[in-house]
């Protein structure tokens, strides 16, 4: 047994062992997703409904498990949960007013933890187990991983023998641990998605515009696992994305992408989070072509601007006619975050030949409301502004706004409507003088 191994044993103990070094009033904080470590947690709710602990608080950007103590509505003013992207597990009780949340952009959230948050009492993670260097990997995130550790007090980890080994800097080494506990449980896997016909029409068209040697972010959902299975006949694609998704593994097994046209980490996909399948999990497992950053570096539209012909596709949920983009609420109702759709909207603007994309479909509620809007619903939250817009995709058409003034704008965003509801729109963009 070598002197690593040595450190694990005295500081490996049980669930309960390792919510002890929690206290009240403690700032608590995990990196996004599949991290959560729900065992260590769910022990500290145990505390807290046994009445030893109050005042706690758990961060996240987003919480992947059900059922997780700090999202219990018997534990408020307990163990709290401050979310930082309101989504998954968490959407209702944030909607519902059980929870709080903290704006941002995504690559922002490093450096809020290191110069905005006054503290960070405890880091806990779900990791990979430890290597004969004595170093976990914090598996299929790095986003928040080196700020959350270098400024917590206490590290506490989860060690999953199922969590991959993932390479790229989000490694915690065993002398920065205070205690650890052992779990063996299956990740987390998100569904297959369906493709609608919408979604492969959307795709379609945003696939049209992807040139050879081109550089990829994908969001999530239907349009950009589209957009991902339409692109397996480009060549020599690369990878610099914020979110690794299923599709995206297709690309690679498929030889579209080979990373061998970016100008830096050449041959290697880089992201900051990951979650999928089974399948994914284990391809990147102890695979040195793929590396996890942090979201700092990955979301930064500087690094993401040195790629040449940079192509960025994300969702929203409503459009006005000036342009402006809301991703994130429906009206005053919160239903996501901004996330890094503002990152790489810019990245993507920086770079020589990107295109930046934001898709919807054109209608709600079976085609009774329209999602291109005069202004967007009272309420809704900008997440995109009008100035950093590049192009606009609906099933109805694909629009390209940088450039362009007010009045051509509008009209081309009105084409994306459905037809039904175009004569409304030009009306009130004439009542703006918006139509000139």
């Amino acid at each position: 047994m070598n002197k690593w191994q040595e450190m694990y044993q005295a500081k490996l103990t049980t669930p309960e062992g390792v919510a002890m070094h929690v206290k009240s009033g403690d700032i608590c904080a995990c990196p996004t997703g599949l991290e959560e470590p729900a065992v260590i947690c769910n022990a500290v709710g145990e505390r807290a409904r046994r009445g030893e602990l109050t005042g706690v608080q758990h961060h996240a950007i987003l919480s992947s498990k059900k059922g997780s103590a700090f999202m219990d509505p018997e534990l408020k003013g307990k163990y709290d949960y401050i979310s930082w992207f309101t989504g998954g597990a968490g959407r209702k009780g944030v909607q519902q007013g059980l929870y709080t949340y903290v704006p941002n952009n995504y690559s922002t959230v490093p450096g809020y933890w290191r110069n905005c948050m006054p503290v960070l009492n405890v880091f806990y993670c779900q990791v990979s187990p430890m290597d004969k260097h004595g170093y976990f990997s914090a598996g299929t995130a790095a986003a928040e991983v080196p700020a959350m550790k270098g400024k917590a007090d206490i590290i506490l980890l989860e060690v999953n023998d199922k969590m991959p080994r993932v390479m790229g800097n989000n490694l915690i080494h065993i002398s920065e641990v205070t205690a650890l506990c052992e779990i063996s449980e299956d990740l987390i896997t998100l569904p297959a998605t369906e493709l609608t016909e919408i979604d492969k029409k959307i795709g379609g068209m945003i696939a049209a515009e992807v040139p050879n040697g081109a550089t990829l972010q994908l969001g999530i959902g239907g349009v950009p696992n589209a957009v991902g299975v339409l692109l397996q006949d480009k060549k020599d694609l690369g990878i610099h994305t914020e979110m690794f998704t299923d599709s995206m593994v297709d690309l690679i097994e498929c030889g579209a992408v080979t990373n061998m046209n970016k100008p830096i980490h050449v041959g290697k996909t880089i992201a900051t989070l990951a979650m999928g399948s089974k399948k994914m999990y284990d391809f990147m497992d102890d695979n040195p072509a793929f590396e996890l950053h942090p979201v700092d570096y990955t979301n930064n539209p500087y690094v993401i601007g040195q790629h040449d012909n940079f192509i960025s596709v994300n969702a929203c949920v409503e459009i006005d006619l000036f342009g402006q983009v809301c991703a994130e609420s429906l009206g005053t109702t919160h239903y996501s975050g901004s996330g890094g759709q503002v990152d790489f909207v810019r990245g993507a603007n920086l770079s020589r030949g990107g295109k930046g994309f934001i898709a919807m479909t054109s209608t709600a509620k079976n085609g009774q409301i329209s999602k291109i809007k005069p202004i967007l619903t009272p309420g809704s939250i900008v997440t995109t502004s009008k100035n950093e817009v590049d192009f606009l995709v609906t099933e109805n058409n694909i629009v390209r706004l940088k450039g362009k003034n007010a009045s051509d704008r509008a009209k081309l965003i009105i084409s994306l409507a459905a037809p039904e509801f175009r004569e409304e729109l030009t009306f009130e963009a004439k009542k703006m003088n918006l139509i000139v």
